[in-house]
């Protein structure tokens, strides 16, 4: 017995299953990057927009609701998913509003928190001495002034603040750490890889942090079947991978690199490159890239692999 036919709607065109799901919106995190002048925000903001978070200074707490809600209309993928606003006494009468703000949009169901940032009177004033520059509520008063009154101002959003970070012993490097455990998932913390295989015979890489020579192995040019392919074909990958000493070195410069990597981390260097070089950047470097990318991925790092000189020849 056949099926009967589909409905249709219009005629030709199959209707949607009334059982289909409709798919659901990841939802969008927003945080608030407040607290005292001189304590780091711009620092701060600097890390969250290194980890793709859509970043804005100095906004009106006014026009948070709108921004919040551009995140929020638009479908999965089709742009940033993860705000963060510095709001602070710059705005003079327009941060007062913020509280309420807050409140308005925690009550919509938007996820808000609130990153506050501290430190002593006595560095801030240092801070301020060093930049030479007043403080935003310093008037014609010193620069303590300013700083009292702005503690008066924030004291009731400290109070709420969902993370409060005191910078006065940080340096730099110590803050990024701080702020990436505040909001960083599990597993974003990562260290991106970009391995980048290059031929002398056209210069080094201007950005390289690490700089691999491999043409200690045969080069698979003076083989005639080889020639015009490159290390990404199987026919070369399979003669260079096979080379005496090549696995190897592949093996013990992924061991070597890793506590290299776990440093830079470490220190809040969050991007390197390395660069693999041949002759031409065709064939050996080539493929001893796309095998140290293999060997590093396998060891859970984030790795990109590209052929600058491919096709040069």
């Amino acid at each position: 017995m056949s099926e009967p036919s589909p409905i249709t709607v219009p005629s030709g065109i199959p209707a949607l299953e009334a059982a289909a799901e409709a798919p659901i919106l990841d939802r969008a995190q927003v945080l608030i990057i407040t607290g005292m002048s001189g304590a780091g925000r711009t620092r701060a903001a600097a890390v969250l927009e290194d980890l793709g978070w859509y970043v804005v200074d100095n906004l009106p707490a006014q026009m948070l609701t709108h921004l919040v809600g551009m995140l929020t209309s638009g479908p999965v993928g089709s742009g940033a998913r993860r705000l963060a606003a510095v709001i602070d006494v710059r705005g003079r009468e327009y941060f007062a509003a913020l509280t309420g703000v807050l409140e308005q949009l925690r009550g919509a169901g938007v996820e808000v928190r609130v990153l506050f940032l501290d430190s002593s009177d006595e560095v801030l004033v240092r801070r301020f001495d060093q930049v030479r520059r007043p403080h935003p509520l310093q008037g014609e008063g010193r620069i303590l002034d300013g700083i009292a009154l702005e503690r008066s101002l924030v004291e009731e959003l400290r109070e709420q603040a969902d993370v409060v970070i005191d910078t006065s012993e940080l340096n730099v490097h110590d803050l990024a750490r701080e702020v990436r455990a505040a909001v960083s998932s599990p597993g974003e913390d990562v260290l991106r890889v970009s391995i980048l295989s290059f031929g002398f015979k056209y210069g080094l890489p201007l950005d390289a942090d690490h700089v691999v020579d491999v043409r200690f192995l045969s080069n698979p040019y003076w083989i005639t079947e080889l020639r015009h392919l490159s290390g990404r074909d199987a026919p070369v990958r399979d003669y260079v991978l096979g080379l005496p000493g090549a696995t190897t070195f592949v093996e013990r410069y992924a061991d070597a690199l890793e506590p290299v990597l776990a440093g830079y981390l470490h220190e809040e260097k969050r991007y390197v490159t390395i660069a693999v070089g041949c002759t031409g950047g065709k064939h050996r470097s080539v493929a001893i890239s796309e095998a140290l990318g293999a060997r590093l991925r396998e060891r859970g790092h984030r790795v990109q692999v590209t052929a600058r000189d491919l096709g040069k020849e």
